[in-house]
């Protein structure tokens, strides 16, 4: 049976294993890394300029007695080169970043994307669209504040906290060691909250992907709400999901406050005991003053950083949340690979022969259960059964969307796991139950089928299937916007508008969910009309509801609790008075009534 790899939150690893893995994951943002750690390095170790500069003041100037105006005026000239030049070089080093941020999210994004598309329909029927959106889009946006000014920050103040210590230890090496003292419990008590609040902001990220799920599914369902009148109970759902992400926002947001608050009062207490101390041996030291207030401000340079660290660690925290999580997609193994030396179909209508396949949805029984049939090349098979009998799961498993647990499909001879991705989706085309259309013109929609065709070969395409007037009855024609998902269209013009699609894509074989239950008699006619037309010379494999279809097929393949129980032509199968029989009956009763 199909399995689905674990959620995104069973991926473990300490935050650095995150941070390494995921950068991996993107590559793009190691160009001219060095040169942006260099100028990021230069940027911190520029800042020592300053505590050095005003001992240099205050001792060859004020304490002197006599202030050297030429002197004052050179160290001031230096001092402004310094901050200039570091200021120059923490602007390169963010631009850079950025620039490169930009270039991996981008990239990112495209491969998280592409890897969706690549995962079966077993994974698709259980994982919620709105967890997968989320993925794609907010979970990877979390990186962006990370990549464009924690990552660099991390490099900034680490430099500035080893340049600030060394700078310490040549004024005064003791104080130097109580300042480490005093500081060792702040970092202790860091680390100990920076582990609840990575878990705090993994919470976040998954009350996100909840919410997306369920606003996804209200908007898609608003008119059964509206008609149903459950605006209420789906209000309080959503209210629900929204709660919940505020009170894990809250939370994230109570740590990430304690955490910087916490570090600036330890800060303001090491500065005081270094003082207290530094007063209490000052006169043994023999330091003059200028170096005294400049070790004072090198022990503000280096815990500036700390308190500093306490929002970059807020922002690496929900950046390795929203990490994990994109690093847990990518890691699902495409149970539907692209063979490595995949063979071509040929460009005629091919034999499909399914061999004891079987087939199961993750927590759920088999679907279909050693299946073994052939429909020979140029020949029209219809698959009947009752409502969850493995009829769509079959068409899906042909055309590759998801490969069986036993067994094997051949096309044309070749086994469909050898076969290039390429080729079958050029020899091989879907049309579902329920097509989709995208947000644009019936031109735009159409041509999906065959992007470089034509206005009039688009034309041509509707009058071959028969489908002439019902274009030339829209005011607009091609030209007509079919609305989100084709809800302008009815369900019929819909499935009209997907057969010329697949027309035009000129396959050799065609699996089809035919769907002409739901739609009005006219348009039914166009449809079984355009359905002859477009099967005719190719092989095709037609999942039929209304036994109309069943009845011109050439051959009909009965399913019963996902196993094949019957097959033959229609009239052997009525005489036969089996489950065909049955269902064939139920529909003619149906039919007339």
């Amino acid at each position: 049976m199909s399995t689905v790899p674990a959620d995104a939150e069973s991926i473990t690893g300490s935050t650095f294993a995150v941070v390494r893995r995921g950068l991996a994951a993107i590559p793009e943002i190691r160009d001219g890394l060095p040169v942006t750690i260099f100028f990021a390095l230069l940027s911190g170790f520029g800042r020592l300029a300053v505590p050095i500069l005003v001992q240099q003041l205050i001792d060859r100037g004020l304490s002197t007695g006599h202030i050297d105006t030429g002197q004052m005026t050179r160290l001031g000239v230096v001092a402004a080169v310094a901050v200039l030049g570091t200021a120059l070089a923490t602007w390169a080093s963010h631009l850079r970043l950025a620039v490169a941020s930009e270039h991996a999210l981008f990239g990112l994004r495209v491969r998280a994307f592409s890897h969706v598309h690549r995962l079966s329909v077993a994974y698709h029927s259980a994982e919620a669209r709105g967890k997968l959106v989320s993925r794609v889009t907010s979970d990877v946006e979390t990186l962006s504040q990370f990549l464009q000014w924690g990552g660099i920050a991390w490099v900034v103040n680490g430099a500035i906290m080893v340049a600030s210590l060394a700078a310490m230890a040549y004024y005064d090496l003791w104080l130097t060691l109580v300042t480490v003292a005093l500081t060792v419990p702040l970092l202790l008590l860091i680390r100990s909250l920076a582990g609840r609040l990575g878990a705090a902001h993994s919470a976040v990220r998954g009350r996100v992907a909840d919410l997306l799920t369920v606003i996804s599914e209200t908007i898609q369902g608003a008119a059964v709400i509206r008609a149903y009148r459950i605006t209420g109970p789906s209000l309080r759902r959503t209210t629900a999901s929204i709660h919940r992400w505020r009170d894990a926002n809250t939370r994230a947001g109570y740590l990430g406050g304690t955490l910087f608050s916490l570090a600036d009062l330890f800060a303001v207490i090491i500065v005081v005991g270094v003082v207290a101390v530094g007063l209490a041996i000052g006169p043994s030291t023999g330091h003059s003053a200028g170096e005294l207030v400049a070790f004072i401000l090198l022990v503000t340079l280096f815990l500036a950083p700390i308190a500093e660290f306490t929002q970059i660690i807020d922002f690496t925290q929900n950046a390795v949340a929203g990490w994990r999580r994109v690093l847990a997609l990518l890691d699902i193994a495409e149970d539907v690979a692209e063979p490595v030396e995949g063979r071509q179909l040929p460009a005629d209508p091919p034999e499909v022969v399914l061999e004891n396949v079987s087939f199961g949805y993750p927590d759920s029984g088999p679907t279909l259960i050693d299946v073994s049939f052939d429909v020979p090349a140029g020949r029209q098979v219809a698959l009947v059964g009752a409502t969850g009998s493995g009829k769509t799961t079959l068409t899906k498993l042909i055309a590759r969307l998801a490969d069986p647990d036993r067994g094997r499909i051949l096309i044309g001879g070749v086994d469909v796991r050898e076969i290039a991705t390429g080729s079958l989706r050029s020899r091989l085309v879907v049309v579902p139950q329920e097509p989709f259309l995208f947000d644009t013109t019936i031109e735009q929609n159409v041509r999906c089928g065959r992007p470089s065709t034509t206005r009039d070969e688009i034309e041509r395409a509707f009058t071959d299937l028969g489908a002439g007037a019902f274009l030339a009855g829209l005011e607009h024609g091609l030209d007509t916007p079919v609305g989100q998902r084709g809800e302008s269209l009815s369900a019929g013009e819909r499935q009209l508008v997907a057969l010329v699609r697949a027309h035009l894509a000129d396959p050799a074989c065609l699996l089809l969910d035919e769907a002409t239950s739901a739609v009005d008699p006219e348009i039914e006619l166009t449809l079984i009309e355009a359905l002859r037309r477009l099967t005719a010379g190719r092989t095709s494999v037609t999942v039929a509801h209304r036994l109309a279809v069943a009845e011109r097929a050439d051959e009909v393949i009965v399913l019963d609790g996902g196993r094949l129980v019957e097959r033959g032509g229609h009239d052997e199968l009525v005489s036969a008075g089996g489950v065909y029989a049955g269902l064939y009956d139920s529909w003619q009763r149906a039919t007339v009534d």
